[in-house]
């Protein structure tokens, strides 16, 4: 009996084949039912494409997805598996309708409705929110990477997202890897000293604020219809996003339409997530408390609360705190209040007493 091409095995289930939803140099990705017709997307890598550093990407989008499991804004991972005899890796994952590149291609051109960018933008910002508090740093930010289901945004593909070490607060890499028109100048800028630098090997650290400058180009092509540099060759692009002489442009019509005025706040965020000096760049929690956002259907301060009752029973988990230590109670409060100051993720490691 031949087998049915139209069946996928994952870990001993079988998954009814429909249709290649898209598809990656070593990868390929399906819609799939199971035998309730519950709808699933089957993400299928091939290893005999591959090298090993490739391999080493997908097994930890495995990882992260796993430990990101349950957190709204990313896809879900329901299961997968690693076959290293037949050269394969399986990833059963939430099917979207589509991504975010497709949904504004369909625009043609046409402005985005000033809410509908609201509605995205703070999903896009709670999605991104919910890597950060885990100290994970995605790099591939772009619209091809959320995809839309339910009507909801979705993070997608973490084949080459980092987790921060615990003694710094960025990753490092050897290498450019992400997309060119969503990179961040730190993303491009080689740090390493040529005198000392005997391997040739590149230096390039990114840190939270890479993710908020791929944030900002979405946001621009959301409003503009294109990214801040894509009218400009490989070459030209990539001095023009490193060169802090550079002015990006900001226009406040779109598409030269003098009666389509863009919104002022928009302007305004668009410059803070897209300021060279990533130090001075608007960060996640500064981005869900603007007054923006204000208008959106849900409460501004619920990734925050969320966050912050995260931090509280981790550190009441691994904390002895008696009823009668005032001060140390007092110290805690005082470190809780200057994140929420500084609008800095809740960090309770950082709550020294």
């Amino acid at each position: 009996m031949k087998a049915n091409k139209d069946i996928m095995m994952l870990n001993g289930k079988s998954y009814k084949r429909h249709a290649l939803l898209g598809r990656g140099g070593s990868s390929k990705v399906y819609k799939v039912t199971n035998s309730n017709g519950q709808v699933y997307a089957i993400k299928k890598v091939t290893f005999d494409r591959v090298d090993n550093n490739v391999l080493s990407s997908y097994i930890n989008e495995v990882s992260l997805l796993k430990r990101l499991s349950g957190r709204d804004g990313i896809i879900n991972l329901y299961d997968a598996e690693i076959n290293k005899e037949k050269g394969y890796l399986l990833m059963l994952l939430e099917c979207g309708e589509q991504d975010f590149a497709h949904y504004l291609y369909s625009q043609n051109g046409i402005p985005i409705n000033l809410n509908v960018i609201r509605f995205y933008w703070e999903q896009m910002l709670n999605a991104v929110y919910a890597i950060q508090l885990e100290k994970i740093v995605h790099t591939d930010l772009k619209p091809a990477n959320f995809i839309i289901v339910n009507e909801k945004l979705k993070l997608i593909d973490f084949g080459i997202a980092k987790t921060i070490p615990n003694d710094t607060t960025n990753i490092h890499r050897d290498q450019h890897v992400g997309t060119i028109n969503y990179m961040s100048p730190e993303a491009l800028n080689d740090t390493s000293d040529p005198e000392t630098n005997k391997s040739g090997k590149k230096c390039l650290k990114q840190g939270r604020p890479s993710d908020v400058w791929s944030l900002g180009c979405i946001l621009y092509q959301m409003v503009y219809g294109h990214t801040p540099f894509s009218h400009l060759n490989m070459t030209k692009k990539y001095k023009a996003i490193l060169d802090e002489n550079y002015i990006i442009s900001f226009p406040v019509t779109t598409n030269n339409q003098s009666d389509n005025i863009v919104d002022e706040n928009l302007i305004r965020i668009m410059k803070g997530c897209l300021k060279r000096n990533q130090k001075t760049r608007l960060t996640i929690p500064q981005l869900l408390t603007d007054p923006f956002l204000k208008q959106s259907q849900e409460p501004l301060v619920l990734p925050i609360l969320d966050n912050l009752l995260h931090e509280v029973i981790k550190y009441t988990d691994s904390n002895i705190i008696k009823y009668n230590e005032h001060a140390k109670i007092t110290n805690i409060a005082k470190a809780i209040f200057t994140q929420l100051k500084n609008k800095e993720p809740i960090n309770s490691d950082k709550w020294e007493l």
